[in-house]
């Protein structure tokens, strides 16, 4: 005997349809605002990284700079000890006559001291000492020179991509649209979509472009001098003796073993 027929199960009402829809939309709203997030704050966040780390690498170039550098112009400063000699070094080498350069270096006992203890002595005779540190000191600020403008030029390079990066950023994250966008879609989400239209006229746009601006680093330029390649020791050596001589001729009883 066949039994009888199961009946069907009741059809769902409105209710349950529209509590069905509402909670999708709604999860659709969060996966798209998540995925827009992610996408924007991800961006920035690779520009924002790289901007700490080139405003990082200068502060780095800029140590380097005092203790190589400028230690090695000081040590020179120091052994030709007069203002005349100093400017005949610069017209020399064509370095900027304020570079590290301050007379006040060459007067005082305990910087001159301190300069001139920094490096090895060798020779043998209070002459050939002076002269050799002379020499040496110029060839390895031609070697600190060298690699200087090499991490110099590679900050250069840097600021460029990063000045690349936020102006991609902002070609493709316009602010005030992506928020239009996501309050239409809260309206959606909550049945009010009657009604969307324009934002009301307030600082909205203003305060957030502030807030959320990315700012672009200082160019390295600014921030660091710009130093020319200095001639080889082998260029300028002879030069470089004819103001040595005068210079030794001023303090013939400096002996460098005994600073």
């Amino acid at each position: 005997m066949v039994g009888a027929p199961v009946p069907l199960a009741p059809y769902p009402d409105r209710g349950f349809n529209r509590w069905n829809m509402e909670d999708l939309s709604t999860v659709l709203s969060f996966e798209v605002k998540k995925e827009i997030a992610d996408r924007y704050f991800g961006f920035r966040k690779i520009i924002e990284e790289d901007t700490n780390l080139y405003r990082q690498k200068i502060i780095a170039l800029s140590l380097d700079l005092e203790t190589s550098i400028g230690f090695d112009l000081v040590r020179i400063y120091t052994l030709l000890q007069d203002d005349d000699l100093v400017h005949s070094f610069f017209e020399i080498t064509g370095l900027s006559e304020r570079l590290f350069f301050d007379s006040y270096i060459n007067k005082s006992p305990a910087i001159r001291k301190r300069a001139l203890l920094a490096r090895k002595v060798h020779g043998l005779t209070k002459r050939s000492r002076f002269m050799n540190m002379f020499f040496d000191t110029y060839a390895i600020l031609y070697d600190h020179i060298i690699e200087y403008r090499s991490t110099l030029c590679q900050l250069i390079e840097d600021h460029e991509t990063i000045l690349e990066q936020i102006n991609l950023f902002y070609r493709k994250n316009d602010i005030t649209g992506i928020m239009q966008f996501l309050r239409s879609i809260d309206k959606y989400s909550t049945g009010d979509a009657e009604s969307l239209g324009p934002a009301p006229e307030t600082n909205f746009k203003c305060n957030l472009d502030d807030k959320l601006r990315l700012h672009p680093p200082d160019p390295v330029e600014d921030l660091l001098p710009i130093i020319p390649v200095i001639p080889t020791l082998k260029e300028v050596r002879a030069k470089l003796k004819e103001i040595l001589v005068v210079a030794w001729s001023r303090q013939p009883d400096l002996d460098l073993r005994l600073m």
